[in-house]
């Protein structure tokens, strides 16, 4: 071996050769992570002058000077050692001189020319609608079912219903869904109290139970209680509860696997209990049934006036200096522990998460066996503040751009927050929105999280851009309804795609917001020829393909109800 080969085998230079930024060994969460949130933005594009510099921040300026005086002291040394002796290891404190992405953000502040470049024109255009319009047009044969008269019936549905408020939302309108199709009455659903959410509210503190009913009424009879002369009260009640309850295990169950596995159940003992409904009917029914689901999330489920009231409000503020984009940013401990990511705060941080989902692996809920990164590459994983940052800056976002963001407190709290603040500064939730109001008070309603998603919905739903970083319930929701009430223009991030650029470090940053725009040419415009595929697609996130279409006059029963 030549003592050339020695010297780099030894020499901290090899260690900056050898150092591999992407890899993570199974279980080691000190080699990876997020863009780091405590590397504030101040630059979020290269300078114009030179758009293939990049971002170093004023520490690591000085730590690189560091480094190449080291490199410069032992490569002066292995070279005198060259002719006499052995060479002399090296060594030195190696610190990441690149994020996972490879994208690095200074301290230093915003040039002039990016405070006052304005993209509002691009940024807040909205989809053309090309003339869609609800339409939910039920067919004969479905109407004359309903002309039976839907309060005739004498079976009874109860369903229990988990989860957030959104996710306990989709299986609502399931279980309208399911009492149709077992041509039964349905009873006020029953929201199951979650661990994580905590919330005890029943369907009556969040709904108006009187416009459920009332919209309803020509689709399925509901009740807001058993009545007492159900098979279900009794001496025998334990036992028989046992009897009638079930839940679905099934994926995908269709309108045929329903009747075969309840109707005759439902028939002996006069009621049902039905459980664990979450996700579990075909997004593939009849076009009437498709179109009762339209029914119900868009009509039927209505909150409390006063919960509307709330909302309203704040939406009002919101738009009193122009437009204003919502912005649900999943940012919360749960989304991190569930989802099995890493949120890039910190190896402090970081193993703290990873403790507490190993302690509680039950919240991790799919994939167990893929690492924090492949589920990062895989664009599995939130988008961190500074991830969502350069998206919206990429998509045209000016820096007076007003954002409501939805949703609860972020892990790591405002220092998380900081990076999407410093290039936002309009960044309002609904406390401060509140506080300003004056007359609002919402700190009663702290430990009602469904009552303040409700008030999150509502504000999101009247925005003039919506954006959530990482899907989920609500957002689905928020997408389909916004979609029927005129298309208004909704951002969903290509997480995967997004996280592939921002690791290529050959891309200038003109090329950057350039395939970073391509890659959300359908999201970005909100275009409803998106949504016109029917197979496998829900259609409350995409009501186009049954529930709305193209005409001079919208349906009847929509138009009442405008």
């Amino acid at each position: 071996m030549s003592w050339l080969s020695v010297f780099l085998t030894f020499s901290p230079f090899n260690s900056f050769l050898r150092y591999k930024p992407h890899s993570l060994m199974r279980g080691d969460i000190s080699s990876f992570s997020y863009i780091s949130v405590y590397q504030k933005p101040a630059i979020l594009f290269k300078p114009s002058g030179n758009p293939k510099s990049t971002f170093i921040s004023n520490q690591n300026l000085r730590k690189s000077g560091y480094l190449l005086l080291v490199i410069a002291v032992c490569t002066s040394l292995s070279v005198f050692l060259l002719g006499f002796s052995p060479p002399v290891p090296c060594t030195f404190d190696h610190q990441r001189l690149q994020t996972e992405t490879g994208r690095e953000f200074n301290n230093v502040e915003l040039s002039s020319s990016l405070h006052n470049v304005s993209y509002s024109q691009e940024f807040w255009k909205q989809p053309d609608d090309l003339g869609f319009r609800p339409c939910l047009n039920f067919s004969d044969g479905y109407r004359r079912a309903s002309n039976g008269g839907t309060e005739k019936r004498r079976t009874f549905l109860m369903v229990v219903v988990s989860g957030g408020l959104n996710q306990q939302r989709n299986q609502i309108i399931d279980a309208v869904v399911i009492a149709r199709i077992l041509n039964t009455s349905l009873v006020l659903p029953v929201l199951q109290v979650n661990r994580v959410w905590g919330d005890e509210s029943e369907f009556s503190d969040i709904f108006d139970d009187q416009h459920f009913k009332q919209t309803l009424k020509d689709d399925v009879h509901i009740v807001s209680t058993l009545p007492p002369t159900t098979t279900y009260i009794g001496r025998t009640r334990r036992r028989r509860r046992r009897s009638i309850s079930s839940s679905i295990k099934q994926l995908h169950v269709n309108e045929d696997w329903i009747r075969k596995q309840f109707m005759g159940r439902l028939n002996k003992h006069g009621a049902l209990i039905l459980s664990g409904l979450d996700s579990k009917l075909s997004k593939d029914l009849g076009p009437d049934l498709q179109k009762l689901r339209c029914k119900v999330a868009f009509h039927a489920l209505k909150f409390r006036a006063w919960i509307e009231e709330i909302g309203e409000k704040l939406a009002k503020r919101m738009g009193e200096g122009g437009p204003y984009m919502a912005l649900h940013l999943r940012l919360e401990k749960d989304v991190w522990l569930r989802t099995g990511c890493l949120p890039g705060l910190g190896e402090e941080v970081d193993r703290l998460v990873q403790s507490d989902r190993l302690a509680h692996p039950e919240l991790l809920t799919s994939r167990i066996n893929m690492t924090a990164r492949d589920r990062y590459v895989a664009g599995l994983c939130p988008l961190n503040a500074i991830e969502v940052t350069r998206l919206l800056k990429a998509l045209g976002a000016s820096n007076g751009t007003r954002i409501y963001m939805a949703g609860g407190e972020a892990l790591g709290g405002d220092k998380a927050l900081e990076p999407l603040r410093s290039q936002f500064p309009h960044l309002y939730n609904k406390w401060v929105l509140a506080a300003a109001e004056g007359e609002l008070d919402l700190v009663k309603l702290k430990h009602r999280p469904s009552v303040l998603a409700a008030i999150d919905y509502v504000v999101c739903l009247n925005s003039q851009v919506f954006m959530a970083n990482h899907g989920g319930n609500m957002a689905r929701a928020l997408q389909g309804h916004r979609a029927y009430l005129g298309h208004m223009k909704h951002i969903t991030p290509n997480k995967k795609k997004l996280v592939q650029l921002l690791m290529n470090k050959n891309l200038t940053e003109t090329e950057m917001v350039e395939r970073i725009k391509e890659i959300h040419v359908l999201s970005l415009w909100g275009s409803p020829s998106a949504g016109t595929k029917t197979s496998g697609r829900d259609v409350i996130a995409y009501p186009i393909s049954h529930c709305m279409c193209t005409g001079p006059e919208p349906s009847l029963f929509t138009r009442s109800l405008q």
